[in-house]
């Protein structure tokens, strides 16, 4: 046999190959019948949840300060190039739970991320996404895939909060080590233990365990049972305790913790830019509604706790995103809502309002007597910090809570009660619900000379709400 000949074969052979494996791909060949043996609940539940589960990588810029830079740049850089900043990447896992492309991941998994990509399991098409929405305490994250004009996904359905058998079967779905579409079988071998606390991040005690193999990179991924249904997000592994190797222990956030930290994190009283005012179920159907907020849109048009969405003008919700977006597509001409009280239904027409027209910079005066302003690009510059990372007191009324707590104008403030919102609106909005005698944490930073140099001394003061 010459060489060529042999080349050739080898050729064909792999031409072979790949024939089988593209018609097994496409059915003819690894094609099962409906009652073939191997096709357990197990495999069931995979071929339900796998289409609904993404690959999820992420890179993050490291922006690094050098103070030579500056120096370098005026004296040997003619062209004033900036050195292009590290990069750092890692890889985790998600699921879809809305089919217009919104899934679920854990907060560590995307957290401060500058790029995030998305690529699901069952294909081969490459999307980015954006974080719409995310709660360290809780680390649930709820992202958007930037896909097509009309392009749908398949969504995970969620399990019953309440639904948890001990010893049950479970898979859990992601992408271990960066290696693609994966699955491990197990069962659930502890369900949550304690309730968590208000304001402490979720731990070990309050997560789901299970002997189903957990690894680096599956974060972020689902927790099914044989339903195909998601009962978790897992979230972590334990290698070691106390020098001791440990085996066979991961833990996932149980959905009842998921669906509370989805109607934290994306409440239906503000849909878009505009004020709703009542906050539905997560994870129900029909969508009920859990509060209303008083003098709201929702409340002024007769809402009340406990009532059933049936649809929303004229379309029923197939989900509280889906919700959310029909209640925004026309706010200003009003919203009709189809609502079943016990036995009774009726129709309500509910006129949504933007929502800066009443939380604003006015609100919080009234409730803390503070005049709050966003930091300008030179006023961060002044003080050194960024325009994201601080909100600057203009002004303290007097005989208020802000001044009864000794601020002053030109304090800035860096966290309200654990955390920074994103603006003043955003402010108002959680100073609504405080009634008169509630306490407000506020984080601090106030700036004093230091002999040629301007610090900020760190602190953390308290304020009655009026």
């Amino acid at each position: 046999m010459n060489q060529q000949t042999s080349k050739s074969r080898r050729r064909l052979g792999a031409w072979w190959w790949a024939g089988v494996l593209c018609a097994g791909s496409c059915g003819v060949i690894g094609q099962t019948a409906p009652d073939d043996v191997r096709r357990d609940a197990t495999v069931q539940a995979v071929e339900k949840a796998i289409p609904c589960v993404v690959n999820i990588a992420t890179e993050t810029l490291i922006r690094v300060r050098d103070p030579f830079e500056e120096f370098f740049r005026q004296f040997w850089d003619p062209y004033h190039r900036r050195q292009p900043p590290n990069s750092q990447y890692s890889l985790g896992s998600g699921v879809v739970i809305d089919e217009e492309g919104y899934l679920l991941t854990n907060d560590h998994v995307v957290r401060r991320a500058d790029k995030i990509t998305i690529k699901f399991c069952t294909g081969t098409n490459v999307y980015t996404a954006s974080v719409v929405a995310s709660d360290p305490k809780s680390d649930v994250a709820l992202l958007k895939l930037n896909s097509r004009p009309g392009e749908k996904f398949a969504a995970i359905q969620f399990a019953r909060e309440d639904d948890l058998l001990l010893g049950e079967t479970v898979v859990a779905l992601g992408n271990p080590f960066g290696l693609g579409g994966s699955v491990s079988r197990g069962i659930l071998s502890s369900k949550s233990r304690v309730l968590p606390k208000e304001g402490v991040p979720l731990d070990i005690p309050n997560w789901l365990q299970t002997d189903a193999p957990i690894n680096v990179g599956n974060s972020g991924g689902p927790l099914v049972n044989l339903r195909g249904e998601l009962i978790g997000i897992n979230v972590a592994v334990l290698n070691e305790v106390m020098g001791q190797r440990a085996q066979g222990i991961g833990f996932a956030i149980p959905i009842r913790r998921v669906l509370e930290s989805l109607a934290d994190i994306f409440p239906t009283e503000f849909v878009k830019t505009y004020w709703f005012g009542a906050r539905v179920k997560v994870g129900t159907t029909p969508l009920v509604i859990t509060s209303v907020q008083p003098q709201s849109p929702a409340g002024r048009a007769g809402l009340r706790a406990g009532d059933a969405i049936r649809q929303v003008n004229g379309r029923a919700p197939r989900s509280f995103i889906d919700f959310a977006d029909l209640l925004a597509a026309r706010p200003g001409s009003g919203v009709t809502l189809a609502i079943q009280r016990g036995t009774e239904r009726k129709e309500v027409t509910v006129r949504l309002v933007p929502e800066k027209t009443v939380f604003n910079a006015g609100m919080i005066r009234d409730k803390l007597g503070l005049d709050l302003e966003e930091l300008t690009p030179q006023l961060a510059a002044r003080y050194g910090v960024g325009v994201a990372d601080a909100f600057y007191i203009a002004g303290v009324q007097e005989d208020s809570p802000a001044a009864a707590a000794g601020l002053q104008r030109g304090i800035l403030i860096t966290a309200l009660d654990g955390q920074l919102p994103m603006d003043v609106c955003a402010v108002a909005k959680g100073l609504y619900a405080r009634k008169k005698g509630d306490r407000v944490q506020m984080e601090i930073a106030v700036p004093q000379r230091m002999g040629n140099f301007n610090v900020l001394r760190q602190a953390t003061v308290e304020l009655v709400a009026r």
